[in-house]
């Protein structure tokens, strides 16, 4: 969609955006953002923690592995990627108790559903147009009834995130006390997946597949080196990828390219700042 034909820029903020909120797809582009970016950076800040960078990569493959499924069984893809996100992160929970193993197991659940999303791409004779554009994200074309999904999913995260707070704080910072406490760190390690499942899920809406570090992770590894404060740096996170995301429209709206590289240049022009001021400052 070549939204720059839609306005010209000014000079006038306020003018500018009420431009651009008279249309209902940057209304709905600008309500999902931000829940999204709220709840990646929350959620993001203990994948970085945990170190479960890459379960959140390989979750958003496996996503489109069942979004592909759900375009084969002529089902909505969002409810193939859920489907997946869950089962994938589930497995892996299972599998990978300990953090000093996790990236294995990890790694032979992500090479066993994406095997099932070649087989399911080879079976579908049509062109899933829908679950390939979960690559690279679709935020523009959100409807209002996937903000009001992106709501209450968001609301959920939320709430189970603050329920298990201090647990999954504890067993972050030490495993083996927290084991020796009685802390069952495999109901920890299934909720803290099944987060990192659902963010995963309504985050490629945004930045699409390939690219869902820009939001899970890189706002919380900024705010990871601002400061060593767990409440502040998930509020940091959310912070930035609110930043990000709403920039990213902007400048999105008056450009023909995918709002998703914008964000994505952002937050990592943001993360190469942070280094070289603390570096040379």
């Amino acid at each position: 969609m070549n939204i720059n034909l839609m306005g010209s820029f000014s000079l006038n903020l306020i003018l500018d955006l009420k431009e651009m909120f008279l249309y209902q797809f940057m209304r709905n582009a600008f309500e999902a953002g931000t829940l999204i970016a709220i709840v990646a950076g929350l959620v993001g800040y203990f994948v970085i923690l945990r170190r479960l960078s890459f379960a959140g990569h390989a979750l958003s493959h496996i996503g489109f592995a069942g979004a592909a499924g759900a375009a084969l069984l002529s089902l909505n893809p969002l409810v193939g990627l859920i489907s997946f996100t869950i089962s994938g992160g589930f497995f892996m929970a299972l599998l990978g108790k300990k953090a000093i193993s996790r990236d294995v197991q990890i790694g032979i659940v992500l090479a066993f559903m994406l095997g099932l999303g070649v087989l399911f791409i080879n079976l579908y004779k049509g062109y899933a147009t829908e679950a390939y554009s979960l690559l690279f994200g679709q935020i523009l074309g959100i409807s209002f009834s996937s903000v009001k999904i992106t709501f209450w999913a968001s609301i959920f995260i939320i709430l189970l995130l603050a329920l298990f707070f201090r647990q999954l704080l504890f067993t972050t910072l030490d495993e083996e006390v927290a084991e020796a406490k009685g802390v069952s760190l495999l109901r920890l390690n299934l909720v803290m997946m099944f987060l990192i499942a659902i963010a995963v899920s309504i985050s490629v809406q945004i930045v699409g597949v390939l690219l869902i570090f820009s939001l899970l992770v890189t706002p919380p590894a900024i705010a990871q080196r601002l400061t060593s404060s767990p409440v502040k740096g998930m509020f940091l996170a959310a912070v930035i990828g609110l930043l990000a995301t709403w920039l990213g429209l902007f400048i999105g709206y008056y450009s023909p390219y995918p709002v998703s590289f914008f964000i994505t240049s952002i937050v990592f022009s943001f993360y190469i700042l942070v280094r070289i001021y603390q570096k040379y400052f």
